[in-house]
Parts: C-alpha cells; sequence; structure tokens
C-alpha cells in the first residue's frame, strides 16, 4: 500500500549537477541569448565563467537556465524581501470606548490615544456605551462623537458616521496621512533622536580629556606664585634673637 511520508517540498531552483536534463535554453551572465545548449556544454561555461547554472524557468521546454553567482543572487532576493516586508503597510482599526458623561479628564486622555492613533496612519473606531436611562438620550452621544472628530480633524476626517448599534453609538475616523507616510516619519524621526543621543554622547567623551589635559599640564600661576614668596623670603632681614629671658 503506497503512503505518503509528507515530505518538504523544496521551492530553491535546481542549479549546477542537480539540474537533470539532455539540453537547456541557455541565458548568458548579463543576460544575453546564447541559444539551446548541451547541458555539458552549460556546465562547462559555468564553470570557465567561475558561475553557476541555475534552472529560472523548470516549466519550459526546454528549461530556462542563467549563468549567475547564485550566492549573490539569493542575498540579494533576500534583502528585497526584507525592505518589501518593512515598507509593507497594513492598516490597523483601533478602537476606544466612551461614556456619554465622561468626565473633562478623561475624555482629554482618550482624545490623546486617538491623536496617536490617527498620527500612526491607523483607523479608529470610537464607541460610545449607553447604560440604563442614557439610552433614551442618543444625543448626547451624538454630540460627544461630533466634538471628538473637530478636536481631531487636523488629523483625521470621519470615513463612518455616528449610527445606532444596539446600546452603543459607533463612528470610525480615518487618518489623513498614509500609513506608509507614518511610517517613514515615525523612522526619520528615530533617527534624529539616535544621531542627536550620539552626539550628545561624543561631547561628554570629550570634556573628561580636556580637563585631565588642564590638571596635568603645569600652572604657569602657580610657580610664579612659588618663586615669589621664595624671593621674599631671602628678602626678608633675619630676626635678632629675643635676649630678654
Amino acid at each position: 500500500m503506497w503512503c505518503y511520508r509528507g515530505g518538504s517540498i523544496s521551492t530553491e531552483p535546481r542549479i549546477n549537477d542537480r539540474i537533470r536534463v539532455p539540453e537547456v535554453r541557455l541565458v548568458g551572465p548579463s543576460g544575453e541569448q546564447v541559444g539551446i545548449v548541451p547541458l555539458a556544454k552549460a556546465l562547462e561555461l559555468a564553470q570557465e565563467y567561475d558561475l553557476d547554472l541555475v534552472e529560472v524557468a523548470a516549466s519550459a521546454r526546454p528549461p530556462v537556465c542563467k549563468l549567475m553567482d547564485y550566492g549573490k543572487f539569493k542575498y540579494e532576493s533576500a534583502m528585497k524581501a526584507r525592505e518589501a516586508r518593512k515598507n509593507q503597510a497594513h492598516t490597523v482599526i483601533k478602537e476606544m470606548k466612551l461614556r456619554p458623561k465622561i468626565d473633562p479628564h478623561d475624555y482629554d486622555t482618550k482624545k490623546g490615544h486617538v491623536v496617536r492613533f490617527l498620527k500612526q496612519g491607523d483607523k479608529v473606531k470610537i464607541t460610545i456605551m449607553f447604560r440604563g436611562r442614557e439610552q433614551s438620550r442618543p444625543e448626547l452621544g451624538y454630540r460627544l462623537l461630533q466634538r471628538l472628530a473637530s478636536d481631531v480633524e487636523d488629523l483625521g476626517f470621519i470615513e463612518s458616521n455616528p449610527k445606532q448599534d444596539g446600546r452603543n453609538m459607533i463612528m470610525v475616523l480615518g487618518p489623513h496621512k498614509k500609513k506608509t507616510e507614518a511610517m517613514a516619519e515615525a523612522r526619520e524621526a528615530q533617527a534624529a533622536r539616535k544621531a542627536e543621543r550620539q552626539g550628545v554622547a561624543v561631547t561628554d567623551d570629550e570634556a573628561p580629556s580636556q580637563e585631565t589635559a588642564e590638571v596635568g599640564e603645569p600652572a604657569e600661576d602657580a610657580v610664579t606664585e612659588v618663586e615669589v614668596t621664595e624671593a621674599v623670603a631671602d628678602e626678608a632681614p633675619a630676626q635678632e634673637p629675643n635676649t630678654e629671658a
């Protein structure tokens, strides 16, 4: 009975002696078309150029192979994929919950979070939660949502107007700034802070060396003072012994 053991399927292209076809369509190192050549001839050219023979189109007939530095190709491909992931922007929806009769201090705190989310290029879902008799006064939630949208209008806009959803009222704010722009600005700000910290560190390292140099060198004023003291001592008349005793 046949049984599949579930081995992993390699996605790496075949190179050099792993290529098992009688002939290939060969592409040179600079992209020039060499033509259909026997596999042995292609491997000989790869050895002559000190490069690898890489199968770039296995489904073609005959397969297309190219002469290249495969190690360098893999490194450059990995770096490109890493850069693409770094610059990839994922839109995130943050949620902020408020009460209709929110305290002014709590409102400022919540608004600060909304400002931070919008600056990061994220959408914000604002939810007003009604309890008990508050459900009979939806205008309180509507006015609160309008107030919040007005306070952050320089950073975001109303993407979804306030609407009642059971005991809650929901509004969605969208950022004016794209996620990619926000990420780029954040990286620039981080680089600037890092450069500033390094500059402060260099200044702090240089300061002790200057102080050491000043302490290590002889002070001319001190030497002059010593010389003057000795001269005064030489010029002072000798005191007569006390003979009253």
